[in-house]
């Protein structure tokens, strides 16, 4: 049995926040145990699958059980705690927020391991923390948190760059990591907080109301 390195125990436990952040808006639905479950797993590896099909390496959970298996155990701990989790709001915020942050560290880490250069890393990062809950948003019939006004890619594109810069200025890999996992929860927790949001596009309609007032 091989120890576990410190990207694999990051994506254990990105695997873990993500699924619980899915199955808990699933069980919100009334998704039945399977139905959760596939949420959560979509939720949890979705991101993290299109990264590495892009970068042309086996993805990461059909080398590792585990994945699929943390996966489960975050079923059962929505399971345990279900209500408790349903009735506190703050809940699916926290585990959506740093199931992100963990997984932008390694989708920025494993592309730029890869020799891929800063920009794909970044947009590597961005894919591997918000793509996941794009089809979890799809699966629920929600509008995806993504293209949504609040910040939400823009914190694994920060975050990510954050990295790159720790790196390039030959800080340590811990150091760099935790940095850019820090950079991406402080952003989402003060954009929450203080509603702080990107422009909304305006269309061709909205000005044509405008100019009628």
């Amino acid at each position: 049995m091989t120890i576990p390195s410190v990207v694999e125990i990051m994506e254990f436990a990105g695997t873990f926040a993500f699924a619980i952040s899915g199955i808990r808006l699933a069980s919100a639905k009334r998704f039945d145990w399977f139905g959760a479950y596939v949420v959560g797993v979509v939720t949890a590896i979705g991101g993290g699958t299109i990264r590495d099909v892009l970068l042309d390496v086996t993805p990461f959970w059909m080398t590792n059980s585990m994945y699929l298996v943390c996966s489960a155990l975050a079923l059962f701990w929505v399971k345990l705690f279900g209500n408790y989790l349903i009735q506190l709001n703050n809940t699916y915020f926290i585990n959506d927020t740093i199931g992100l942050a963990l997984f932008v560290v390694v989708g920025v880490e494993k592309s730029l391991a890869l020799d891929y250069p800063i920009w794909v890393a970044v947009v590597m990062a961005t894919l591997t923390g918000s793509a996941g809950g794009v089809m979890r948003d799809i699966f629920i019939n929600e509008e995806p948190l993504f293209f949504r006004k609040e910040i939400y890619a823009m914190a694994c594109v920060i975050g990510a760059l954050v990295y790159c810069m720790c790196d390039r200025m030959g800080m340590d890999v811990f150091l760099s990591q935790t940095m850019c996992g820090i950079s991406v929860f402080v952003v989402r927790v003060l954009a929450v907080k203080y509603n702080i949001c990107l422009p909304v596009l305006t269309g061709a309609d909205d000005v044509e109301e405008k100019e009628k007032k």
